[in-house]
């Protein structure tokens, strides 16, 4: 590598760096840390773990659904504290089982390979869809709501639930900012936009995605789980309208918001929308272009299409902070405490969920191996319902992702036979990992980062348990229905 000769003869008469005195014996033990694990596999294996490796993961979710109801003020102050400490819960146990070198390459495939792509799309959809502002003095009535829930789930499949999500919720609270019961409004957007809507194709939910890098044709599941998806948002759609009629009557909403907005339509910070096509081009092509090119970070691989795509995405969230006007922004109420909150809680779900898909993958060596034995009959068939069940309640707590591709190599992982033979198989592990994710908060990416906007705008959204009360009292029985018709 060869300097300029500027940068030469700046160095010249720039003092020696210096690391401060207690810095160098830190870096001295990091370095001693992660110069092994470039030699060491970056999958654990699930096979030789207990199932009380699970127990870190649990307490981050029990965290997430106890602490805001026993101790509101220490969850809000300190939410970033105890989901660290749930990871160091995981790590330290882990590198004194184990060894510091597997437990590096653990958490460096975990923030590497996982987390920091997904933080960084999130960031980029959140960025450059808070910067188009729908304006219009919107009335939220039970139709009106229906309106924007039906638009936002046909654009989830495209510009995927996250995308659909942050674009549609801001107007949805404005319209019903006069309304005194409009929780159960914000908990069906989520039931119907942040996931049942991204179910017809690879950029709707990352599954689908995970399932179109591995063969299954881009519009396979549109063909295939096509009635399903009509019948689970049409039932939503028509179980809101009633309660949302319910509520709207007994209420007595006023006729003129006290809150109103501006009169006329229109849309401000349009320039995103060429932003936000940007992004849906860079994950098509992270999933299309295969360079063959990858680089080694402590024993975990980076595609160059990976670092392509998120270096663009960066620059996309870069592009629309500037070049969106201020005004925009300050009118939708942006700000970045939602997407704190989500960084920091699945930084922690990220790192303590690894042994947990470990085992799951295992299969039937695995700690979980009566999970895996349940979705097979004794004569070697798998059960098309057990499939939609069991990939749908683990997504509803798990990463929905991995989630899918476990099952999806437990029937075969052959994209053509899977397409063809075992289409009941790969429509039931389609739709299990994309619908279920509305089970509850963590379920899915997107269904928290509506709550917590949800939040910041004063609506008061449901607890942990509470939201789950209403997807069990709501989604599960259409699931059966489901089950009955599609997947017996």
């Amino acid at each position: 590598m060869s300097c300029s000769p500027v940068a030469t003869r700046a160095s010249a008469h720039r003092p020696p760096l210096r690391l401060p005195r207690r810095a160098a014996p830190l870096l001295t033990t990091v370095l001693a840390l992660l110069l092994p694990l470039s030699a060491q596999a970056a999958d654990l294996d699930g096979a030789s773990l207990a199932a009380w490796w699970g127990v870190p993961f649990a307490g981050v979710l029990l965290s997430i659904a106890i602490f805001p109801l026993v101790a509101p003020f220490v969850w809000h102050h300190h939410y970033g504290k105890i989901t660290a400490a749930w990871a160091v819960a995981f790590l330290i146990p882990f590198a004194a089982v184990f060894g510091p070198g597997v437990a590096g390459v653990t958490l460096v495939h975990a923030l590497v390979a996982e987390y920091i792509p997904f933080i960084i799309l999130l960031t980029a959809l959140f960025t450059v869809a808070g910067g188009i502002f729908i304006r219009g003095n919107f009335h939220g009535s039970p139709g009106f709501n229906c309106l924007l829930m039906a638009i936002g789930a046909v654009l989830a499949s495209f510009m995927g639930t996250t995308g659909a999500s942050m674009l549609m919720i801001r107007p949805l609270i404005r319209a019903n900012d006069n309304r005194r019961h409009n929780a159960h409004v914000i908990v069906f957007f989520i039931f119907i936009v942040s996931n049942a809507g991204g179910s017809l194709t690879p950029l709707g939910d990352p599954p689908l995605f995970l399932g179109f890098l591995k063969g299954v044709e881009f519009f396979w599941t549109l063909r295939h789980i096509f009635p399903e998806t009509l019948f689970l948002i049409g039932a939503l759609m028509a179980i809101f309208w009633l309660l949302d009629t319910w509520f709207y009557r007994r209420e007595g909403v006023e006729k003129v918001d006290p809150t109103p907005d501006t009169p006329s339509f229109g849309i401000e910070g349009r320039i995103n929308f060429l932003f936000l096509l940007g992004i849906v081009a860079m994950v098509l092509l992270s999933g299309t272009w295969k360079p063959g090119i990858s680089f080694d970070i402590a024993g975990t691989p980076v595609g160059l299409e990976q670092l392509v795509r998120d270096g663009a995405l960066l620059a996309i969230t870069a592009a629309s902070l500037h070049f969106t006007p201020a005004r925009a922004r300050q009118q939708n109420e942006f700000s970045w405490a939602p997407m704190a909150e989500v960084a920091k809680l699945f930084a922690g779900i990220f790192i303590t969920i690894a042994p947990v898909l470990a085992m799951l993958k295992a299969g039937t060596a695995g700690a979980f191996a009566p999970v895996v034995q349940l979705v097979t009959a004794p004569d070697g068939q798998p059960i098309p319902a057990m499939y939609f069940w069991a990939s749908g309640l683990l997504s509803s707590f798990l990463d929905n992702a991995p989630t899918y591709l476990v099952f999806f190599n437990l029937a075969g992982g052959d994209p053509a036979v899977m397409m063809t033979t075992l289409a009941p198989v790969l429509a039931a592990v389609s739709a299990g990992s994309v619908f279920m994710g509305a089970n509850s908060y963590i379920g899915n990416a997107p269904n928290l980062m509506v709550k917590a906007i949800a939040e910041e705008r004063g609506v008061k959204m449901p607890s942990f348990f509470g939201y789950m009360a209403w997807s069990a009292a709501v989604l599960i029985p259409l699931f059966g229905l489901m089950t009955l018709i599609w997947f017996r």
